[in-house]
């Protein structure tokens, strides 16, 4: 196991990266909040695998396990119906400030559970246990919690650091194929914004091909720390945290525009290639950068563009919460592990979208 320690103005923490700690999650728990009772939240696909062990391995602890909530996994359920149903069933559960909601599962159970606890009471600590590897390197940490409108994704949400991360490895042995190969769209971006040495690493071996526990423990606690980095110097998303959005603006409004069809992390690396292309022919960046980024992305057998039209995701763009007035910050990479957010005008983002396709 190793233990990455996460230490922002609001909360400290620890995430803690290994294989079968779902066994001990409930004395870790107890530790780590003090908590005597707790609901855990899940949703459908997930909750069959897990929720089980997850409940026994608290009462074992000692805590006081309430009725679990299970919501309808997908994206498309990540709205503000379902955080309603979440906040109205830990009132019926009656769960107090000293209590704890435990959000098992991948991105979407994150955000959600982790909202519903920022919301409820105006506030109740979360543990975050992510059982995919997107949710393990990226959205579990860091504390930013959302649901999605009709007009984009994330737009309601807030800024809550869980207590504690527990990311069990072993779960990503029932991840399927294609959501596993998905969500190194993330892992890839990380590399990208900080470590160059991770990036040729995953060229010459894609994670996709070596998803052995102990390179997993490896490539998600890196991710972590990458994050930890920068989140730990600005929280609030109001300078250096805004880099994390690489490859985001483009890649959500390519996952809003696709009707979430696309996962997240596949998104997410057609929006990087685009953004890499657009700043290798603006000259902000060399060809070759460019050209290491679209590779790394094309290994793990992730989409490097979009056919989707540039009017179409224009739409999205101008609902993203990255947009002032008629500027978008957006994140270009400078050269592999050192990247800008620069402000530019919707025309000419629309210009680099098609640059870059």
């Amino acid at each position: 196991m190793q233990t990455v320690h996460v230490e922002t103005a609001s909360r400290a923490y620890d995430v803690l990266v290994g294989a079968r700690l779902i066994d001990s999650l409930g004395t870790r728990v107890r530790e780590a909040t003090g908590a005597r009772r707790c609901c855990v939240v899940t949703e459908t696909n997930v909750g069959p695998l897990y929720a089980d062990a997850v409940e026994r391995s608290l009462r074992a602890a000692g805590l006081d396990v309430a009725e679990r909530m299970v919501f309808a996994a997908g994206e498309e359920h990540k709205t503000l119906a379902t955080l309603g149903g979440l906040l109205e069933g830990l009132a019926e559960r009656e769960l107090t400030r000293d209590d704890v909601v435990v959000a098992l599962g991948g991105g979407v159970t994150g955000d959600m559970g982790g909202l519903a606890a920022a919301l409820y009471l105006r506030g109740v600590r979360v543990v975050q246990v992510p059982t995919s590897l997107l949710a393990m390197v990226d959205s579990s940490v860091g504390g930013k919690t959302a649901v999605d409108l009709a007009a984009g994704k994330n737009l309601v949400g807030a800024f809550w650091q869980p207590s504690l991360v527990v990311a069990d490895v072993a779960t990503l042995s029932t991840v399927p194929g294609e959501l596993f190969r998905d969500s190194c769209g993330e892992v890839v971006k990380h590399a990208v914004l900080a470590d160059e040495a991770l990036l040729d690493a995953l060229t010459e071996h894609p994670l996709t091909e070596r998803r052995d526990e102990r390179a997993l423990v490896d490539v998600v606690a890196r991710n972590v720390s990458i994050k930890r980095d920068v989140v730990t110097a600005d929280e609030r998303e109001r300078g250096l945290r805004q880099t994390l959005n690489l490859g985001h603006t483009v890649g959500h409004a390519i996952e809003a525009a696709s009707d979430f069809s696309l996962g997240h992390g596949s998104c997410v690396a057609a929006g990087l290639c685009v953004v890499a292309r657009a700043a290798a022919a603006r000259g902000w960046c060399a060809p070759k950068t460019a050209a290491r980024v679209e590779a790394s992305v094309a290994a793990h057998g992730l989409p490097t563009g979009t056919d989707l039209a540039t009017d179409e995701l224009m739409r999205y763009v101008a609902h993203d919460k990255k947009r002032h007035e008629d500027t978008v910050n957006l994140v270009v990479p400078l050269e592999i592990g050192r990247c800008e957010v620069r402000a530019v005008s919707l025309e000419e983002l629309r210009r680099m979208i098609e640059l870059g396709r």
